[in-house]
């Protein structure tokens, strides 16, 4: 591992969850690490808590004197930082190619699919924790207790042989991974502008199964024509395994994840009775995977990062598991493309919810001109009207008019609230919670 000495490496848009993991690593095997973001979030505040100083806000002189520069597919091509870097005869590094560089230290166990990855990837950790190795891993998310003294951490470089990651299919950049067992969700078109297809998205997620010894997929034999030749070992949501599986955390999606997350560690060759299904009964859950922000008066507020149907769907499903007395969901679609694409589809999800708040597109890397001119947030509340069965829909396109909204409609006996979307939603959770003065 002397190699990452010496190195000096630049992350832009450090700040994100899988490049906050990366840069946090190669902090800790030795590497001098900087980077920018263009705005401050939790993650910033972990590398700060590492001792990093990440700027906040893109600028040229943000890059040292000879450091090599990360990127992600999110970073354009004339972010100041780059121009600079391309400028110097540097070719940036994608963080899928870094990721990889590391994973490659250990025998890896690489968690792909549409749905599902960051939780079952946290699983994982957990449950070879709980037999006694001690993985290094790279997950999407914060996870609490995964950190020294319990901190919540998305990234650690454990002295075990193993590793663990999420491979993200968004970008392709999950095909530079060689995995020793690959793991399969599911998988769903949801990246519609990088893969057009899901013929394309098939043959790319076979090519990534063909890469390992064994690869875990769903048990019903859904995507056993992705394994090719490779090993499969099949898993299921509710059949039983070792133990009885009892989960901190609600809803048959996540007992999907806990079991593809056990399949993944029996195929290393690990004892499974080393790490029983019971061990998943402390595990805390990840950031933003139904995660419960607080009350206001005696409404509970959860936040989720749901941004596909299948998730809002299964996300409602299991808060319906809490028996709430009136479930509110506020939706936040996310890219201009996925709602163009799936605007019925979501409405439909959201139909499983008493009332439907929508507010309009996150936009991230993504400009409503040319085909996604016109796009927004109206045409999923319209679907969810058609479906609700005269249920109470709002479509409130900013933030601040639906907290208004919702600061005068909740806190009943028995409600649930959750806010749901990949952008910033979850902040009007937050402020919800924080006007109550829970």
């Amino acid at each position: 591992m002397d190699k990452w000495k010496g190195r000096r490496l630049h992350f832009i848009g450090i700040g994100g969850a899988g490049m906050s993991g990366l840069a946090l690593v190669c902090q800790q095997l030795g590497a001098a690490v900087t980077g920018s973001d263009r705005s401050d979030s939790s993650y910033m505040e972990r590398l700060r808590a590492a001792g990093l100083e990440p700027a906040v806000g893109h600028d040229a002189a943000n890059l040292p004197e000879g450091a090599e520069v990360v990127v992600s597919t999110a970073i354009a091509a004339d972010n100041p930082e780059l121009a600079l870097a391309r400028e110097r005869g540097i070719e940036p590094i994608h963080r899928g190619e870094l990721l990889a560089e590391l994973c490659a230290e250990k025998r890896l166990i690489a968690i792909a699919g549409t749905h599902g990855k960051t939780t079952t990837t946290a699983m994982a950790v957990w449950a070879l924790r709980s037999a006694g190795a001690d993985p290094a891993f790279f997950v999407g998310g914060e996870v609490p207790g995964l950190g020294p003294a319990g901190e919540a951490v998305n990234a650690g470089w454990g002295e075990g042989e193993w590793v663990v990651a999420e491979a993200d299919e968004s970008d392709g950049s999950f095909l530079r991974l060689q995995p020793e067992v690959a793991v399969i969700t599911n998988v769903e078109m949801d990246h519609h502008a990088h893969w057009g297809s899901l013929a394309k998205l098939h043959a790319a997620f076979a090519e990534f199964a063909a890469k390992a010894s064994t690869a875990v997929l769903p048990a019903d034999g859904s995507l056993d024509a992705l394994a090719g030749e490779t090993e499969v070992v099949g898993f299921d949501a509710e059949r039983p395994g070792l133990h009885d599986l009892h989960l901190a955390v609600p809803g048959r999606h996540n007992r999907a994840n806990a079991r593809a997350a056990l399949a993944a560690i029996g195929a290393t060759g690990i004892d499974p009775e080393l790490a029983p299904a019971h061990a998943l009964a402390e595990f805390p859950g990840v950031r933003r995977r139904l995660e419960l922000k607080g009350r206001r008066d005696e409404s509970r507020i959860y936040d989720d990062y749901a941004h596909h149907p299948t998730e809002v769907r299964a996300a409602l499903s299991a808060l319906r598991e809490l028996e709430p007395e009136r479930l509110v969901a506020v939706f936040q679609p996310h890219l201009y493309s996925r709602t163009k694409a799936l605007a019925v589809q979501f409405g439909a999800a959201l139909a499983l919810a008493d009332e439907a708040v929508v507010l309009d597109v996150y936009p991230a890397r993504e400009q409503p001109v040319g085909e996604l001119a016109g796009v927004s947030g109206l045409a999923v509340a319209e679907a969810a009207a058609d479906r609700m069965g005269g249920r109470r829909v709002a479509w409130i396109p900013t933030a601040a008019a639906a907290e208004r909204y919702l600061a005068s409609r909740l806190g009943a006996p028995g409600e649930v609230m959750v806010t749901l979307g990949a952008g910033d939603v979850f902040r009007l959770g937050e402020a919800l919670v924080e006007g109550s003065g829970s």
